[in-house]
């Protein structure tokens, strides 16, 4: 049951004691807790990004309109619209998306930053359970405010939710066979696809911002279920295979073995070892910090201004369209793990920073005479973002020793949160200095 497994999750205690390895079941029992791991994990990467995502979706709505009492919703075309820019040849609201989008990521920053320093002493169970009530609260919020300040505190919730489930989830596939990253992957960019494309096509087939967030409250009860019911317990790894092979002909990340220290317990790492950890990590922290840099300035500095008039799709419309083939990029890519493998996320880097050198080229010259285009290089754009984020994480698992791989997923999974913060700080102020040209 998965609440045994949650009080097992920890392995080993405060006290360094040691579980006592089971039977080894029959292969048909080990094929179906096989599967049962690999469509729990893929659950909940879904269900674990699936607020954030939609708080990005609902971006350009929550700062469009403020509710009035009488209204349904903030996001009804019924209250008053925010003051536009009008002098602008761009279709400005008053405050950037990226304001969303900061309050989108930097609780889930904080987190990953201390995480490494202590969350390992609270168990896994309490974490996903606090992860889930955030999330549900998140939507409740945003549904019912009255403000955009009252929303952002909503979308502060759904940042909180996902920082702490993603830093939880992924350390935790260090008790799992690494393939499981592989599903946690896919589950994400099923998160951003689904996300997305669930609120496009609810908001389009005539359900009000209100009623669509209300229906998405499954989505955390989903992610307790599947945590706590259909996860098994971990048991000891025995990856196998090629994928046995191809660990054992990468070189380690770590080369030196440390007297004393237990597999699959971060917290017996000493500062000292943790800091050569971390220095190992850089070859694939960095490339992955600069690829989340150039595609979230796109997202949130950028999709907003890339607003095409001739077209029967209003600027809400293709702010949502944006999002969407966005993610069905990242889901794609995220997914690909067992036909495409890249080991020098370098060259995804140096891709989407072009990417962003064109896009922000077309926002100052507008020389693409065509939405569809824009859809393309979006598409493409998710491509390389969740490229770089599967490929990271499977080198990170590969490249690191079993005592050292929950501490290294921990500290990894800051790259991209550390990305997407300063491209939010930057996008402000490009915001409000191309909207405020004539």
């Amino acid at each position: 049951m998965g609440c045994c497994a949650g009080s097992r999750w920890r392995l080993l205690g405060s006290e360094g004691e040691e579980t006592v390895p089971e039977p080894r079941p029959p292969l048909s029992d080990h094929q179906g807790v096989h599967w049962k791991n690999a469509v729990g994990f893929w659950l909940l990467g879904l269900c674990n990004n699936f607020s954030y995502v939609v708080m990005l979706s609902a971006a350009h709505d929550i700062l469009s309109h403020e509710r009035s009492p009488g209204n349904q919703s903030h996001v009804d075309p019924g209250p008053t619209p925010n003051p536009h820019n009008s002098s602008s040849r761009f279709d400005c609201n008053s405050v950037s998306t990226a304001a969303v989008l900061l309050a989108d990521i930097l609780p889930t920053l904080v987190i990953k930053l201390l995480a490494p320093l202590g969350l390992h002493l609270l168990p896994y169970s309490p974490r996903v359970l606090l992860s889930g009530v955030c999330a549900a609260g998140s939507f409740i919020l945003v549904a019912f405010s009255h403000s955009v300040g009252t929303s952002l505190c909503g979308v502060v919730l759904a940042s909180i939710s996902s920082g702490l489930g993603e830093v939880t989830f992924l350390s935790l596939t260090a008790f799992y066979p690494r393939a499981v990253i592989s599903w946690w992957s896919s589950g994400t960019g099923g998160a951003g696809l689904l996300g997305a494309l669930s609120y496009l096509g609810l908001t389009q087939a005539g359900l009000s911002p209100q009623h669509t967030l209300l229906s998405m409250l499954g989505i955390p009860a989903l992610l307790l279920a599947s945590y706590f019911l259909l996860l098994t317990s971990p048991e000891p790894q025995d990856p196998g295979g090629a994928e046995e092979a191809e660990t054992a002909a990468r070189q380690p990340l770590i080369n030196t073995e440390v007297p004393g220290s237990k597999p699959g317990s971060s917290s017996s790492l000493s500062l000292q070892e943790r800091w050569t950890v971390f220095k190992g990590l850089l070859w694939y922290i960095i490339p992955l910090v600069v690829v989340y840099f150039a595609e979230y300035f796109i997202n949130q500095g950028l999709f907003e201004l890339l607003f095409f008039r001739n077209t029967s799709l209003s600027h809400a419309q293709q702010y949502r369209w944006y999002q969407m083939l966005y993610q069905a990029g990242v889901f794609a890519s995220r997914s690909s793990l067992r036909c495409c493998r890249i080991r020098f996320t370098w060259a995804l880097a140096l891709l989407q920073c072009l990417n962003l050198a064109f896009l922000l080229a077309d926002v100052w010259f507008s020389f693409l005479p065509s939405i569809y285009l824009i859809f393309l290089i979006i598409l493409y754009e998710g491509l390389l973002g969740g490229a770089a984020y599967v490929n990271t994480f499977h080198n990170i698992a590969l490249e690191t020793r079993d005592e050292h791989r929950e501490f290294a997923m921990a500290v990894a999974c800051i790259s991209d949160t550390l990305g997407i913060s300063l491209s939010g700080l930057l996008a402000l102020p490009l915001h409000d200095f191309l909207c405020h040209l004539s």
